[in-house]
Parts: structure tokens; C-alpha cells; sequence
């Protein structure tokens, strides 16, 4: 029987170990550990990649959306509208500025419903927080609108969202700033906690670049409270290192969605997310591949039995699925996606065997035809 393991954790080392060891001890041996050359390298070349002027190395994906909120001077009293579907990061963030997380619901394409957003707008109101989810963006102009209408700030979470564009525009820069993770599991992963926070204004990346050292400008001299978020350069010199090659990553992650496309969009007891290229305005990344389907829990465990990983994205819950944290929401659509939705292995460590393995099964769980 072929094993499908949902990430191979070990492999993503391994596949480059002796680059990677170079990478590291060219790095080291120099004793380069804290914002040192490679941090501005890798900052260069994700600007460079993203088409922004500025790219700001963190220490997280979560401390890239609590410093791009913090830059737009999100406080408390301060309410931001989020989606549902999203990791608890992305409320937790807005919660340590003294703010509320607002939860709306999701359309079929698993990202923050425009109408939704606006029928959650209030007098307190200051910012729309979308979540670029999957390594799709979502189509702006809508939440743009609102933005204007209401005078608010979009900051968007998309530390899903590296490479993927919506009309040319890449993940992150349609707002005051983006949020990226580089978790190992991302289209662009460290071997770690990583993150980095893009924006085209000046004073944006000043005021990120200062908070996240203290406060501290590029002469020492604290200028603000801040704290200890930055990236660390070991990090940094690994992520110089795959930026090269993220390119082909991706490509080869739309080419396994087109195979997932292939051979199971006939099955009408699973939706897929849109394949690549189904129309001109999204260029996808497939950062994962969620599906929605019946039996949900009857399939994960057929694939599991048969050595296909799977996840449930957020363990199966929404982020108003917390009792503890009080967060209410009414998203109908949102609600019944937390019953259906799994996630399918998608890395580029995968090959077209692997993914036929996983079509295989799933035919084989629904009876559907496996030729």
C-alpha cells in the first residue's frame, strides 16, 4: 500500500540537506544570528517577488498581523471585521491590541462574504481584515468599496496567500499591509517560526521595522514601544535560499491541482476548489487543497486506513466555535462548511503518483470510476 502522509516534515530538509547545511554554516560560522545581511537579503528579495517597496522579516505569521494592525493604529474599542474561516491567529492578533475581532461569514469560495462585511459594519468599526485563504485572493473591489464608503483600513491577513494574485495584484498589497507566514507547511517555508510584513509606504515600514526591535530605529535610538518580533537570520539565509525556486513550487502545486481536477470533478458528493486557470483574474498557488465533502468523517477515516493524510483546517472549527473566547457570529454557510471541509495532501514534494494514490481512494470510498 502507498503512503500519502498529508507533509513530510522530514523530507523538506532532507530533499536539500547539503544545501541547507551550507546555507546554515556559512551563516553561523560568521556568528550571524540576530538582523544581520541575510535578513536584508531575504527582505530585498520577497519585496522584489512581491512588487512592494518594502518587506519587513518577523517572527511569525501572527506577529506580521499584530504589527501591520498595530501600524495602522488599531486600539482598543477598535472592532475589525474578520471571516469566519480563518485561523484563531487571525482575531488573536487583534485581541493583544485591546481590539475585537468581528467574525463574518464565507461564501462557497471559503473567503470573507462582501455582504456579510457590510452588514457587520458599526460605529466602531476601523479596519476589514480579509483572509487570503488557500493561496487564492479574494476579488477585491467589493470590500475596496466598502473600505472607502465607511473609511476604513483593510489590512489583510494573507499569510496564506504568497504568490497567488487577483488581477495582477499579489496577496498583501491591496491594503495599508500584508501579512505573510513561512511555516514549514507553507508554499514558502522555513524550518521554523517565520514571517514578514509588506506595504508600500515609508512610514509603514519604518514604523514596523522600529516595533518590531524594541522600538528601536537603525541607530539604536528607541523611537516608539516595540517589542521582540524579529525574523531570525537563520531563517532568513533558508528562505533566501527556496525564494529562488518558489516559482517552480508553485507551478508544480497548479499542476497537481489540475491532476485533483482531472480526476475528481465528475464526483458530485465533493466540491474542489476552482482549478487553475479558470479564469483570467486569479492566478492560485494552491497553498492547500480544501474540498467540501458529504460523509466527511466516514472519508477521512477510509483514507486514513488506507495511507492517505488528511486535516481538518482549523481542527474543524471556525473561530466563533470557541466558547471560551465569546466570539459570536451568524454564518450559516461558515457553520455547515465546518462539517464538510478536509484538506488533501498539496506540497511540491508530492508527485503525480502520489495524487493519483489519493484520487483512488476517494473514487474508490464514493464508487466512482477510477479510469
Amino acid at each position: 500500500m502507498r503512503n500519502v502522509p498529508f507533509f513530510d516534515y522530514p523530507n523538506l530538509f532532507l530533499r536539500d540537506r547539503d544545501v541547507y547545511i551550507n546555507a546554515l554554516d556559512k551563516t553561523l560560522s560568521r556568528g550571524a544570528f540576530i538582523l544581520q545581511r541575510e535578513v536584508d537579503e531575504f527582505e530585498s528579495v520577497l519585496a522584489e517577488f512581491v512588487g512592494v517597496r518594502h518587506a519587513i522579516g518577523v517572527a511569525d505569521g501572527t506577529m506580521a498581523i499584530y504589527l501591520s494592525l498595530r501600524s495602522a493604529n488599531i486600539g482598543a474599542g477598535d472592532e475589525v471585521i474578520v471571516c469566519a474561516h480563518t485561523f484563531i491567529a487571525t482575531c488573536s492578533a487583534i485581541v493583544a491590541l485591546g481590539a475585537k475581532p468581528v467574525p463574518v461569514d464565507c461564501t462557497p469560495e471559503l473567503m470573507m462574504d462582501p455582504d456579510a462585511a457590510a452588514k457587520a459594519v458599526t460605529s466602531a468599526t476601523k479596519a476589514i481584515m480579509p483572509t487570503q485563504l488557500n493561496g487564492r485572493t479574494l476579488a477585491m473591489e467589493p470590500l475596496e468599496d466598502l473600505a472607502r464608503e465607511h473609511g476604513l483600513t483593510i489590512v489583510e491577513d494573507s499569510c496564506q496567500g504568497l504568490g497567488s494574485r487577483y488581477n495582477g495584484r499579489m496577496a498583501g498589497t491591496f491594503g495599508h499591509a500584508g501579512s505573510y507566514s513561512f511555516y514549514p507547511a507553507k508554499v514558502l517555508g522555513a524550518f521554523g517560526d517565520a514571517g514578514a510584513v509588506v506595504t508600500d509606504s515609508d512610514d509603514t515600514a519604518r514604523a514596523v521595522r522600529e516595533m518590531r526591535d524594541h522600538g528601536r530605529d537603525h541607530e539604536g535610538i528607541v523611537r516608539r514601544w516595540g517589542i521582540n518580533g524579529r525574523i531570525d537570520n537563520v531563517h532568513a539565509a533558508i528562505l533566501v535560499h527556496k525564494l529562488k525556486t518558489l516559482g517552480e513550487s508553485i507551478e508544480h502545486r497548479r499542476r497537481l491541482a489540475s491532476l485533483y481536477q482531472d480526476r475528481l470533478g465528475g464526483i458530485d458528493a465533493i466540491q474542489l476548489p476552482p482549478p487553475p486557470d479558470k479564469d483570467g483574474e486569479h492566478f492560485d498557488t494552491f497553498q492547500n487543497y480544501e474540498i467540501q465533502a458529504e460523509r466527511r468523517d466516514d472519508l477521512q477515516r477510509h483514507l486514513k486506513a488506507n495511507g492517505v493524510g488528511t486535516i481538518r483546517q482549523w481542527g474543524g472549527r471556525m473561530v466563533h466555535h470557541f466558547p471560551e473566547l465569546q466570539l459570536s457570529a451568524k454564518a450559516p454557510y461558515a457553520d455547515r462548511l465546518a462539517q464538510r471541509m478536509l484538506l488533501l495532501p498539496m506540497n511540491d514534494m508530492l508527485d503525480t503518483d502520489d495524487v493519483h494514490c489519493v484520487a483512488d481512494q476517494i473514487c474508490a470510498f464514493y464508487g466512482a470510476p477510477t479510469a
